[in-house]
């Protein structure tokens, strides 16, 4: 999502074709994007026309579901007529005759999940999709599904500071993700890049930064939530890594089943993240970095994007 939309201007294309194959060149292939990230399949369709021979390299994941209007309004459609008409345009954008994985962006709440995954079970048929995942879900809903046919990954905002998929009010999903063998994949695993320690006030973000209309980005919450990111900074310089790499590396301990999804515009952070799985974590750092996040936490509520962990109607 970052080399296209919400976080400033878009890089040139051959700035992002080139970010493109030094992750390639790094081993990093496992790509997420979305057909509501701006030209994000584009950029990634023109890739793989220069480079055909690597489309096998690449375990490819893209979603569909959401939808912006002229006017920045969000909408969600999970019928299975849209899931068919999205799909094909995102063949056609990504220039590939079949997708890895393919996500139900957010379900819409008045359409029935086992409608939904019934029409993606479809392209699984079809041999066009490997495997299927969900957004955004409760733990009602990944049920439902994965009754219908195997979920295989959730994808969920987790990290040091957002750790709702542990507990109640996220529905217990990392829980029962792990009693259907279901992997998570986390999402904004740097709190949006908060925990990296790059950005210390709203003037840090550029024009058209999303982050600037995030509430825990802004005022008292901001300097509240950068004790927290200062104690970080502290943990990972005494470690020998970057604040996001111990981040990273902290996520990645949590299980054999816990992926991250870290976005960047640029080589240099490509490189950073990526290095993040060389970063031990012990048990003893595991649970020191849970006793710093419990006295300190945070401020401000989550920004997500039409829902967090949605219900359907029943069939």
């Amino acid at each position: 999502m970052g080399m296209s939309i919400a976080y400033g201007p878009a890089a040139s294309d051959t700035e992002r074709l080139e970010l493109l194959d030094r992750a390639w060149a790094l081993g990093c292939t496992n790509w997420d994007t979305a057909d509501v990230y701006g030209d994000s399949e584009d950029i990634i369709g023109k890739w793989f026309a220069l480079h055909p021979e690597r489309r096998k390299d690449i375990f490819l994941a893209t979603k569909f579901g959401l939808s912006v209007g002229n006017d920045y309004s969000i909408s969600v459609d999970s019928s299975p007529d849209n899931c068919v008409k999205c799909f094909k345009r995102s063949l056609n954008r990504l220039n590939v005759d079949y997708i890895d994985l393919y996500y139900l962006h957010r379900p819409n709440p008045k359409v029935p999940i086992e409608k939904t995954i019934m029409a993606m079970q479809e392209l699984v048929s079809q041999g066009k999709v490997k495997y299927l995942g969900l957004s955004e879900v409760s733990s009602s809903t990944v049920k439902r599904a994965h009754n219908v046919h195997p979920i295989s990954v959730v994808q969920a905002e987790y990290s040091p500071w957002t750790l709702d998929i542990e507990e109640a009010q996220g529905t217990n999903l990392l829980a029962t993700c792990r009693e259907l063998g279901i992997s998570i994949f986390a999402y904004s695993p740097l709190g949006n890049g908060i925990m990296t320690g790059r950005y210390r006030s709203s003037a840090d973000f550029g024009p058209g930064d999303a982050r600037v209309g995030m509430k825990r980005f802004q005022g008292d919450n901001f300097r509240k939530n950068l004790e927290l990111v200062d104690k970080f900074a502290d943990a990972a310089k005494a470690k020998g890594c970057e604040p996001g790499q111990l981040v990273l590396a902290w996520l990645l301990a949590q299980g054999d089943d816990i992926f991250v999804v870290p976005g960047t515009k640029k080589i240099k952070y490509l490189e950073q993240n990526f290095a993040a799985s060389g970063v031990g974590i012990s048990e003893d750092n595991k649970r020191s970095i849970r006793r710093l996040v419990s006295a300190i936490g945070f401020s401000g509520d989550r920004d997500i994007t039409y829902g967090s962990y949605l219900n359907t109607v029943a069939l």
